[in-house]
């Protein structure tokens, strides 16, 4: 929850060096699938210190991980990849291969996937080999994107790069399967802050922008729309939150660890989806000055897609879905326990709960309908997670406005009359 904290914060700064940070972040679990290499690096990435230097590892105040998964011809499919790492007589490993994303090429070492005659096993390769000579990591050209300028992704190829092995031969899914849980919380707190980013500059901005004799924030037609962006931030911060909490507890606590396989890949399939659409919304509020590049707009919508499409993007995400509800049916069972608690708080959240029941009725839930129902639960885990967090008017603002039957949600602005926009926007509105 801290991290989550400090990430949702970070990001509104700049998130675009929030990406190393979160590899290096996520990257303990894989590390520790191995004793000894754990032992080497994971005190260097926990180190409090940031150290830029271009030198081996093992001489560095503090360290960085990137990863370099993905290829050209499978992209989220990694089991076509095609990289290889064949053994070098001495316990280590020689890789072969192309990497079409490395999120962090300046890292000292970069978490990988390559194929041995077991199958696709996970490695570590460092930037420097154990001999101080340079590893054969080349840098083919920097990613030119549409986003996210701050972070240098590149497209890198491996010629004979010296790699340990982490985890079983074979098993290197299973490897990084838990730092991906954790990346995936990164992207759901990244769009959380790049979120709270746009409303706070579309607060600030119509709090200070006059037209028709009043502030724009006190048009009834301006503050409608800033109500229900408010709603929105409030929703995914609460998800976002509620995920870290179940991430805190997983390791003692059975049902958090069943509630975190499931709410996070939801979560981040939802809240990642609603950023663009929400970060175009705070742009129009602005009006002709957030379309042009001296304001911050710009910037917040070019990145507002990236966490969608990072580690999973929709189609993958909900088939993750279906998947954890396929073979951890406990998942499931600590999620609908979560759903439970505010049950006759609001009759728009019981009647919510009650059609999303309808997707597990045999037949109805396949890969056609996992969309439906990635957004469907997401909603209602939101719901949720602001009966928890979040006074009462927060939650009644959001069942009202995004789980009644009567609200298709497809504008911002077209307010349930329910809803208390004075206290919402006061509640959000910066203090300066």
């Amino acid at each position: 929850v801290l991290h989550g904290a400090m990430m949702i914060l970070m990001n509104q700064a700049d998130a675009g060096v929030t990406c190393p940070m979160s590899m290096t972040y996520a990257c303990v679990p894989a590390l520790q699938a191995d004793p000894e290499i754990a032992a080497k690096w994971v005190p260097r990435v926990q180190a409090a210190s940031y150290d830029p230097r271009f030198i081996p590892a093992d001489q560095k105040t503090g360290v960085t991980i990137g990863m370099a998964m993905t290829e050209k011809q499978g992209g989220s499919d990694v089991r076509a990849n095609t990289t290889r790492a064949v053994p070098d007589g001495q316990g280590a490993y020689i890789l072969t291969g192309h990497k079409w994303f490395c999120s962090a090429p300046m890292s000292d070492a970069f978490l990988t996937l390559a194929y041995t005659d077991e199958g696709l096993t996970c490695f570590l390769v460092p930037r420097w080999k154990p001999d101080g000579t340079r590893n054969g990591i080349h840098v083919m050209r920097l990613k030119d994107k549409m986003g996210d300028k701050s972070n240098a992704s590149s497209e890198i190829e491996y010629h004979g790069a010296w790699a340990e092995r982490l985890g079983e031969a074979g098993r290197g899914v299973r490897t990084i399967i838990d730092m991906v849980q954790h990346t995936r919380y990164d992207c759901i707190l990244g769009s959380t802050g790049g979120i709270r980013a746009a409303l706070v500059q579309a607060l600030w901005h119509t709090s200070q922008r006059r037209a028709f004799q009043k502030a724009l924030i006190d048009q009834p037609a301006m503050r409608a729309v800033l109500a229900d962006l408010v709603i929105e931030s409030e929703a995914a911060t609460a998800i976002a939150l509620r995920v870290g909490a179940s991430l805190d507890r997983a390791a003692t606590d059975e049902q958090e660890a069943a509630f975190m396989r499931l709410a996070t890949p939801l979560a981040k399939y939802w809240v990642c989806k609603r950023q663009p659409g929400f970060v175009y919304e705070a742009l129009e509020c602005h009006g002709g000055a957030g379309y042009v590049e001296e304001g911050p707009m710009p910037r917040l919508y070019r990145q507002s897609p990236l966490n969608a499409i990072w580690e999973g993007s929709g189609n993958v995400i909900a088939l993750d879905v279906l998947r954890a509800l396929s073979r951890e049916p406990d998942s499931l069972e600590a999620v609908q326990a979560e759903l439970k608690k505010p049950l006759g708080r609001h009759h728009a959240y019981d009647a919510h709960v009650g059609r999303l029941a309808d997707y597990l009725t045999p037949g109805n839930l396949h890969e056609g309908t996992a969309r439906g129902f990635a957004r469907d639960a997401a909603l209602a885990l939101q719901g949720a997670a602001l009966h928890e967090m979040a006074p009462d008017f927060v939650f009644e603002a959001f069942c009202a406005q995004r789980l009644s039957s009567d609200r298709n949600g497809l504008l911002y602005g077209d307010v349930s009359p329910d809803v208390d926009q004075a206290r919402l926007i006061e509640r959000a509105i910066p203090a300066v």
